[in-house]
């Protein structure tokens, strides 16, 4: 399978290219030339296929011509056999067709462990077979970086350097990256903020000199592989809610725009998708670009939920790809008024065909509380402040009732409702002085991380600037 630039002017890649390279040479993101599609009868052949198995068959499209189908299970098995939980991503139901897609029992209590765990032996295998060695970078808001240095720590032919915005992550967050020992792993706290992380990552990737000394590949989800991986528990959790023969809506707490990409992705290649709601907090400009057709950045504002306070959604550029047909010329434009501006405003045709594949809504930290409150009252589970954005967003949102993607939806009996799975992208531990506040209980720490507090931390401390960073990778 091929992949090309959402900017054009990079060359057509391979999968083996476009997960070692990352970002594009045009300061693109790659995505394939063409999605694989799966039928009815292939669908119910995989609703009922153990989670990775089913990992194994909706990323064997993707991986195509870059690995062989025994290296690729054996990829899939190693990474999901360190989860906690035997069905990998459990549904647990919170109400009469509610339902929390639990995505939280990876390494690090993240969503993001779903990705990099694959990603990691991923490179590892590819670096080796190509005798090469690299330097790993990536940004986080909170829970990439844990993810990735769990991925990657001690894997050989890698450095790992992860940048965080300094006093912007929680503690746990913070320690899940700088309580290694791996003498190849490097967390960085930036005085900045994520997208400030997000743009030094940026900017040396597109620095070709830079680059030509010192190898550089991305973790952060502008990885095409990270999405594909992600791709997997859409179809996982939705099958197995009866997707063939009642829609299944989806609401995803999102700040980078990954994660709900990779839904949008499923039901292009699909599922039967009612709709995606977009959940935001605070930082809610993907919520208002939904609303008013302009992406209009402004300062980052701190809250509760700190992996989703950002400004500029990565991965958004890949789904106007689609929005604009392609036009690469098109999302050069945005992007650069964007750069210039701080903001672009959609075309009539790209807004309607965003209004028509997704819904939004947005909670600030009141909200945030009040979910985790009353879901802990009346059901007895605790959300992490993400995943509680989710549920205020699930529960105040207008469900649809045909696909948003456009599909015909099959007949559906009035007393079969559209299931809403709103996804739980983090362990409440992880945040455990927002759930303690708001709903009086202090989550435990899971055993293998019960010790956290009591390792020792290692990390450096850098300014807000790109060849601060150079200088650090410079001297690794």
């Amino acid at each position: 399978m091929d992949y090309h630039s959402t900017r054009g002017h990079a060359p057509h890649v391979s999968f083996e290219d476009a997960v070692l390279t990352g970002l594009a040479s045009d300061g693109g993101l790659y995505v394939p030339v063409t999605l694989p599609r799966f039928n009815a009868q292939e669908l119910e052949a995989l609703s009922a296929l153990p989670y990775a198995e089913l990992a194994y068959r909706i990323l064997q499209p993707f991986c195509e011509g870059t690995l062989e189908d025994a290296t690729l299970s054996s990829l899939v098995q190693e990474s999901y056999g360190s989860f906690r939980h035997a069905a990998i991503a459990p549904l647990v139901q919170i109400g009469s067709n509610d339902w929390i897609l639990e995505l939280f029992h990876g390494p690090t209590l993240a969503f993001k462990d779903f990705a990099l765990q694959f990603l990691g032996r991923l490179m590892s295998h590819l670096l080796q077979k190509r005798g090469q060695k690299v330097v790993v970078l990536g940004a986080t808001s909170g829970d990439t970086g844990s993810a990735a240095i769990a991925g990657c720590h001690g894997l050989p032919g890698m450095e790992i350097v992860i940048l965080f915005p300094k006093g912007r992550v929680s503690e746990v967050q913070r320690r899940q990256m700088t309580t290694y020992t791996d003498a190849n792993v490097h967390p960085v706290a930036v005085e900045g903020t994520f997208d400030d992380c997000q743009q030094i990552v940026k900017t040396l990737f597109v620095d070709a000199s830079f680059k030509e000394k010192h190898p550089l590949v991305a973790v952060n989800s502008i990885n095409w592989a990270r999405i594909a991986a992600q791709i997997v528990y859409y179809f996982y959790a939705g099958l197995r809610l009866g997707a063939l023969h009642r829609p299944v809506a989806f609401t995803v707490p999102t700040g980078n725009f990954g994660d709900i990409y990779a839904g949008y992705l499923a039901s292009q290649m699909g599922l039967p998708v009612a709709d995606l709601v977009i959940a935001t907090n605070r930082n809610d400009i993907l919520a208002r670009c939904l609303e008013t057709g302009m992406y209009d950045m402004r300062e980052v504002t701190p809250s509760l939920s700190p992996s989703m306070d950002i400004q500029i959604s990565s991965n958004f550029e890949r789904l106007l790809f689609d929005l604009y047909h392609q036009d690469s010329a098109s999302i050069h434009g945005l992007m650069e008024s964007l750069r210039q501006n701080r903001r672009f405003t959609l075309s009539p045709a790209a807004h309607t065909a965003l209004k028509a594949r997704f819904s939004a809504g947005c909670a600030d930290d009141a909200a945030t509380l009040a979910a985790i409150a009353s879901t802990s009252r009346e059901s007895g589970y605790l959300l992490d402040p993400h995943t509680a954005v989710g549920v205020h967003v699930a529960k105040n949102i207008t469900r649809r009732n045909a696909y948003g993607s456009g599909q015909r939806k099959p007949e559906q009996p009035e007393n079969n409702p559209t299931p809403m799975v709103t996804l739980a992208t983090a362990h409440p531990a992880k945040f455990p002085d927002a759930v303690k506040q708001a709903a009086g209980v202090h989550p435990a720490l899971p055993a293998h991380l019960a010790d956290l507090f009591e390792r020792k931390e290692k990390m450096a401390s850098l300014p807000n600037d790109p060849e601060a960073v150079k200088a650090f990778i410079e001297g690794l």
